[in-house]
């Protein structure tokens, strides 16, 4: 029976919306929270699927902390733009990756999977 090993990881990042003409639009920042969920299909000797820490550190590697997003990506960093970059980039490393949920707030954020 397969388990789901979640990790959740803060960054903070500056983004500016492309094609939406309301408050958000300009230039702002947010503490985005990024949750993984990630199959692990058996345990090892010590009954962990996944290291957390090992996890936590390749995300420190990968997230966009205390940079613009526009200045990195290629494209519009949408909650939903970097939730399904992250889950492409984390895949690679993590196969059994199944989902990524990115929060641009408390209030709202998106999820990609395949």
């Amino acid at each position: 029976m397969p388990y789901i090993v979640r990790v959740r990881r803060e960054f903070n990042a500056a983004h500016y919306l492309t094609d939406y003409h309301g408050s958000p639009e300009p230039l702002h920042g947010h503490t985005w929270e990024v949750e993984l969920y990630i199959r692990a299909d058996k345990l090892d000797n010590g009954g962990m699927g996944y290291d957390f820490i090992e996890i936590q550190q390749f995300l420190d590697e990968i997230l966009p902390d205390y940079k613009c997003m526009n200045d990195i990506y290629d494209f519009s960093p949408s909650a939903e733009n970097v939730a399904k970059y992250l889950y492409d980039k984390i895949k690679e490393k993590y196969p059994t990756l199944q989902k990524v949920v990115v929060w641009e707030t408390k209030y709202g954020g998106a999820e990609y999977y395949e």
